[in-house]
């Protein structure tokens, strides 16, 4: 049988279109082919922020985040319409310890001064770093994409059966299908991490904040140029996507204890997503079905904060196996 010498990326979340470009850079033909695309993904639902959130914490998750942030960084000065812009922002912790070993790599990281932090707060970093407005940032994605002649495809009936002959069909598959990977390839260590937001009016704001040493009801604020995103929860195993009228209002007790001003902000909107949790993000290949397979999926609440550089994660993969 003659292979298809397109490389097929399975998954139109960030993970998937920032694989897809990747690849096309490197001069690879690309489909991508999703159960969902924007505005109905994952991906349009986060703060977004980059911050290593509920996922791997390890030496090549590291590399692979500050590569992301890089690129971000280089977004936000050269295009616009990418929806990436810098903000500087304080992350809060109840007990005292050591800066993070990414800390280091970060614009003006240090310690946050006593008059930064609420009162009963332990200690606090101070850093810039790229915050991204999603709806417009997987837009822009699939704008360069389209400019290379590749588009994506909608199919909500994909399944494990698809994925195992299209695997035998291209010179790769890619599978950047998120919680999907589950039933995709049977993956049980992949668990919904759900998460709940209230989206209020810009303009009352100017810093992020992160206090998430709570392991269930974290609290954020996001500050971006459509509305200023507030959060949330971390709840394990929780498949709901309703929102709980009741953890909406102690979303907006917490952030509004941390910034007064936000009690003048109008609510927008409240919408519910599921991380995809794993032990550890998925970034390998194997060979099945006479074909080449490359998982990226699992990463957690850190999906925008690695996306660049899993994909060149997966880009390695690939040119490794000829």
């Amino acid at each position: 049988m003659t292979r298809d010498p397109t490389i097929l990326v399975i998954g139109a979340g960030v993970s998937g279109l920032a694989t897809a470009l990747r690849l096309v850079e490197a001069g690879y033909a690309v489909r991508v082919l999703a159960a969902e695309g924007s505005p109905h993904t994952t991906s349009d639902i986060a703060a977004a922020i980059w911050y290593p959130f509920r996922s791997e914490d390890s030496g090549r998750a590291r590399a692979w985040a500050s590569e992301t942030r890089h690129w971000l960084e280089g977004l936000a000065a050269a295009e616009p319409e990418a929806g990436v812009t810098l903000v500087e922002g304080v992350a809060m912790h109840d007990e005292p310890g050591l800066p993070p070993e990414w800390g280091d790599d970060v614009a003006g990281f240090r310690a946050a001064r006593e008059s930064e932090l609420p009162s009963g707060t332990a200690a606090g970093w101070v850093f810039r770093v790229p915050v991204v407005r999603m709806p417009m940032h997987l837009a822009w994605l699939a704008e360069r994409l389209a400019e290379r002649g590749v588009s994506v495809q909608l199919d909500q009936r994909l399944s494990a059966a698809d994925l195992v002959a299209a695997v035998g069909r291209h010179r790769a598959v890619v599978n950047c299908s998120g919680l999907g990977a589950r039933q995709l390839v049977a993956d049980d260590s992949l668990q919904p991490i759900r998460g709940q937001i209230v989206r209020v009016s810009p303009g009352h704001a100017d810093r992020f904040v992160q206090a998430a040493d709570d392991p269930r009801a974290v609290s954020y604020i996001i500050p971006r140029p459509d509305c200023t995103v507030l959060g949330g929860t971390t709840e394990p195993g929780e498949w709901s996507l309703e929102a709980d009228p009741a953890v909406t209002d102690a979303i907006l007790a917490r952030c509004r204890a941390l910034v007064p001003a936000l009690a003048a902000a109008e609510i927008l909107s409240v919408a519910v997503g599921l991380r995809p949790g794993r032990p550890t993000v998925r970034v390998e290949a194997e060979h099945a079905d006479g074909g080449l397979l490359v998982h990226n999926y699992g990463h957690g609440g850190a999906g925008l904060t690695l996306s660049r550089g899993c994909a060149s994660a997966v880009l390695g993969l690939i040119d490794a196996a000829g």
